[in-house]
């Protein structure tokens, strides 16, 4: 893969686009800005994930070497020009959108660069700016298809998810961010409360996706689906609860990825019987 695409982490950007995509198909809305908001989330996010490499230089070189600046593939400056172009490129599509996308857009990418810059070597403020970042995907696809309070209902739960998520990928990374001077949940307080508060969060989620049926936001489809994802939940949870290596809280994220992926499924499968007409 061309390291220019791959340190957009195209999968990690996609999953924005999956947001946008799935409350299109939820509020029938297939759009131009709908094509555009996938386009300019997916530069965003992409911009977001380059800038968070130029920062990480030195702890990728521990942590991730095999990525693109470590590796020598993208010089470190030629990173930063490029997250700035893609930064600015996003501005400029929100405009073609509405004033509010530009709002959106702009606090995202401030969040971002605050982010990549400090805020993600500070204890938990740093997962929670991911977190939040994932959520406001939601309203912001929201806004597009003028149905922001369903964008809010499906934001709670991204936010859950992705802050379990963070955590774990902290407790993962303990020993390249310890050298690098970083001051994160796991470091401050240890993998075992880290992983505990992760697993909490976990749960919470989990006993939460419920109520998205009994409110009548979604159908059964919905239920049947998420299951899976609730599931493959708890199996992480379990699997962080057992054994803090690297190499286990590596899988474990990975798993939590796919649960989340999963509970988006469930989201466009519980509003398929309101998409196909009667």
């Amino acid at each position: 893969m061309n390291a220019y695409i791959e340190i957009l982490r195209p999968g990690n950007a996609f999953m924005a686009v999956v947001a946008v995509i799935l409350m299109a198909i939820i509020d029938k809305q297939f759009t131009a800005n709908v094509l555009i908001g996938c386009i300019l989330v997916f530069i965003a996010t992409g911009a977001g994930n380059v800038i968070n490499d130029y920062f990480d230089f030195e702890i990728d070189k521990i942590n991730r070497p095999d990525r693109a600046i470590p590796s020598g593939r993208i010089k470190r400056e030629h990173a930063l020009y490029y997250s700035i172009i893609l930064f600015i490129i996003s501005i400029i599509l929100s405009f073609t959108i509405s004033t509010e996308i530009v709002a959106v857009v702009v606090i995202c990418d401030i969040l971002m660069i605050l982010y990549a810059y400090d805020f993600k070597k500070r204890i938990l403020i740093g997962n929670i700016t991911v977190a939040l970042l994932t959520a406001i995907t939601f309203i912001y696809a929201g806004v597009i298809v003028s149905d922001v309070n369903l964008g809010f209902y499906l934001a709670v739960f991204a936010f859950i998810m992705t802050l379990s998520r963070e955590i774990i990928k902290d407790t993962e990374d303990i020993i390249g961010d310890r050298q690098a001077g970083a001051n994160t949940f796991p470091i401050k307080y240890g993998q075992k409360s880290a992983v505990i508060v992760a697993v909490i969060l976990n749960i919470i989620a989990c006993i939460l996706t419920p109520f998205l049926y009994t409110t009548g936001v979604f159908d059964i489809d919905y239920l049947v689906v998420v299951v899976f994802a609730d599931i493959l939940f708890l199996i992480s949870a379990k699997m962080a609860l057992s054994d803090y290596s690297k190499e286990n809280l590596h899988k474990v994220s990975s798993y939590m990825k796919i649960a989340m992926f999963i509970s988006f499924i469930s989201f466009m499968l519980g509003s398929w019987i309101n998409i196909i007409p009667v």
